[in-house]
């Protein structure tokens, strides 16, 4: 029997919750500090959750040969299927057992986001917004309809909420990350939009910012913004104290949209990020103010 590729990748650890606390530690990502606000149970649940993104993306962005990273995602599927059954054999996948039982996780949603990871390696351009929306959706919206699962909601308005929020944070990572995109060749700027403002792809490696580009970035900034307040709106007062981590990886992804609008859009020279203190900050005072919210809600 062959050896399973993705048992190299988890060797050094010691137990599945280890290993998925670790991984997300070490991500560096603003999802992290989100997390330190949650009881145990749900922090371990989302920790989890987080780990298994983060195996599914790296196959796309580290392994450089596609047949390899064919395999890897093909054996990941495997893996989802070993999960629902209670058979996972990577650490990631152990870790998750328990966590689909008891927040309930449909099997299809993990699948939709390796599809996801399917559409990096077979497209690297997008005809339109209808057409990226659909890639958006699968590797953001489905791992947002994830988190309000583990995070726990009473209104089914939730899950409108976490649907436009995860394309709201998807765009503003297409936004923020164009330059090593470009770098990997891919271009996840609609191909009409860039047609219409008369922006080229040797625009964007030439990473010199044109009051072309400038338009071009604009409206995908307003579009970020636009599902932003979307997704705001839809979410119940009721529902808001649980879902306080969402709001926090919101506030936080908001903050590097408005720092990118403010320095003028320098995407094509360098990714623009918060460091570790400020995002801290960010999780404290929006935890804070979720907790006044809901104590205002309790005392009416």
């Amino acid at each position: 029997m062959a050896a399973n590729p993705l048992h190299s990748l988890h060797m050094h650890a010691t137990t599945p919750q280890h290993y998925c606390r670790k991984r997300t530690a070490a991500s560096g990502s603003s999802f992290y500090y989100s997390f330190l606000f949650l009881p145990p149970v749900r922090r371990d649940a989302m920790m989890a959750l987080y780990a298994f993104c983060r195996e599914v993306d790296d196959v796309v962005d580290e392994y450089q040969e596609r047949e390899q990273a064919q395999q890897l995602l093909d054996e990941w599927r495997s893996e989802v299927t070993r999960i629902f059954d209670d058979e996972a054999q990577t650490l990631v996948g152990q870790a998750l057992m328990p966590v689909v039982k008891q927040f309930q996780l449909p099997q299809e949603y993990f699948l939709e986001l390796i599809d996801g990871m399917q559409m990096d390696l077979d497209q690297t351009r997008y005809a339109s917004f209808k057409e990226l929306s659909l890639y958006c959706y699968r590797v953001a919206s489905v791992v947002g309809l994830m988190t309000v699962e583990i995070f726990g909601y009473s209104n089914k308005a939730t899950l409108r909420y976490a649907h436009d929020l995860g394309m709201a944070m998807q765009l503003t990572n297409i936004l923020r990350d164009v330059k090593e995109d470009v770098q990997r060749g891919r271009i996840y700027l609609p191909q009409d939009e860039m047609q219409r403002f008369g922006v080229t792809v040797e625009d964007l490696q030439a990473q010199e910012l044109s009051d072309n580009l400038r338009a071009l970035f604009r409206l995908q900034a307003q579009r970020a913004r636009s599902y932003y307040d979307k997704a705001m709106q839809q979410l119940p007062p009721e529902d808001r104290y649980s879902q306080r981590s969402g709001l926090i990886m919101a506030a936080v992804y908001r903050k590097v949209l408005d720092a990118i609008e403010q320095q003028d859009f320098p995407v094509l020279k360098r990714r623009l990020s918060l460091s570790p203190l400020h995002k801290l900050w960010i999780a404290w005072h929006t935890a804070r103010r979720e907790r006044r919210r809901r104590q205002k809600l309790q005392a009416a």
